[in-house]
């Protein structure tokens, strides 16, 4: 069982105590498996249980096998949502186990009788949710995190079905939102989406400990001397997170002596980010920490000078709040979300990654002036304070209320 950051009360076990609604969200993932969406369900979850709602978060079992454990005293379901493919073996594997997937999922409603079934991040997840909607008459909501541009395998593209239920979805859902504007604009160019609501994600002081504490002791850069200039980059090693655009940009840039690049997260393209960095000649230069815990991220910003976020798109950029909360000057990528709540030269740096030149400048321009990088992180660091789980689970909430009519959410608290 996984463990919890705090004791919340469950107000569906107690006598007496009324539940203002039973919200299941339906999830693409959850943790503690790594990611943007994964961070977003964990904290509305929390934040909606200790408002008094009933809350359980359904997931894809990737294995296959239904569990059940408990997050921050939030029930989580893992359930099996196999789905039909062109191939023949695959058709015959769906016959053989959809039946009992679709057991799995109907036992769960049964089970726990939710007033909402809220997708977060529409895949499997979300054609299961819509088959329940439909044959249990339960009001339907979509939240989507860009999984429609910024999955490595572009699964819109290769599924007509994960396609058509989408749509469908639009069609039958109380309401539906994007983390930005960016997102919404793709479900409505491309997947008939009309309106939207936009509801940024969150940050949370309690996930780590205050990259600017004193008595921190931040991950130093292996071989890395006094306070030489550390250049930090956190996320998954995917191609659309724009590592190797980094790469370049930081060989391109004209940097104080010693100044390093430090790589933190894993994923699939580390090797071949780890050849490029010795194909280009950085290796005395670029440091790969691995796959950070909260507390190893707030660690390598303690570490750091500047963050960089240099995605080839982004649907939102949790990790440019996580920067703003430890005091760091951030440049973040102009394609996709972060250019809705990043204002250029205020409290961040915008940059095209993808020109090089442009990026390597940025970064000579943080770490020429220190006046200006102190200024950013300042003005990031008061931003951030706009960006709260309560303000995200506020806009949930106001949505709940006026547009999926849940029962005990007729006023606002």
């Amino acid at each position: 069982m996984a463990t919890p950051i705090a004791r919340r009360r469950d107000p569906s076990a107690e006598p007496g105590e009324p539940v203002r609604a039973r919200i299941a969200l339906v999830a693409s993932s959850a943790y503690p498996s790594p990611g943007g969406v994964e961070q977003h369900v964990r904290h509305v979850a929390r934040e909606l249980t200790s408002r008094g709602h009933a809350v359980e978060v359904w997931t894809v079992a990737r294995d296959g096998v239904p569990s059940r454990d408990v997050v921050d005293d939030v029930p989580v379901l893992r359930l099996p949502a196999p789905l039909p493919a062109r191939a023949v073996r695959s058709l015959s594997g769906f016959v053989r186990s959809a039946p009992r997937a679709w057991n799995a999922w109907a036992d769960a409603v049964k089970a726990f009788r939710p007033s909402l079934l809220h997708v977060q991040c529409f895949g499997p997840n979300g054609v299961y949710a819509l088959a329940l909607s439909r044959r249990f008459r339960i009001p339907l909501a979509v939240s989507s995190h860009g999984e429609t541009f910024m999955d490595e395998d572009d699964v819109f593209g290769q599924s007509a079905l994960l396609r058509a239920a989408l749509r469908s979805s639009f069609g039958r859902a109380a309401f539906v939102t994007g983390c930005s504007e960016y997102t919404l604009a793709d479900l409505r160019a491309r997947f008939g989406l009309h309106g939207g609501d936009v509801v940024f994600n969150g940050v949370d002081a309690l996930d780590a400990p205050d990259a600017r504490d004193p008595e921190l002791d931040p991950i130093a850069p292996v071989g890395a001397a006094g306070a030489a200039p550390t250049v930090l980059a956190i996320g998954r090693m995917v191609r659309v997170k724009g590592f190797d655009l980094l790469l370049e940009g930081f060989r391109a840039a004209s940097l104080p002596q010693g100044a390093r690049l430090v790589l933190g997260g894993d994923g699939p393209e580390r090797r071949a980010l780890e050849a490029s960095v010795d194909r280009l000649g950085l290796a005395d230069r670029v440091e790969f920490l691995g796959r950070l815990d909260p507390d190893g991220v707030a660690r390598a910003m303690a570490g750091a000078t500047l963050l960089v976020v240099p995605s080839r798109v982004e649907a939102f950029g949790i990790v440019v709040l996580e920067g703003w909360r430890a005091g760091l000057p951030v440049v973040a990528t102009d394609h996709g979300g972060p250019a809705e709540f990043v204002s250029h030269l205020r409290d961040g740096y915008l940059v095209d990654p993808e020109d090089p030149v442009a990026l390597g400048r940025a970064l000579e321009e943080l770490l020429g002036d220190p006046a200006l990088a102190t200024r950013l992180g300042d003005a990031g660091a008061e931003r951030v304070t706009a960006f709260t789980w309560a303000a995200t689970v506020d806009a949930y909430e106001r949505l709940y209320r006026e547009r999926a009519a849940l029962p005990g959410m007729s006023a606002p608290r």
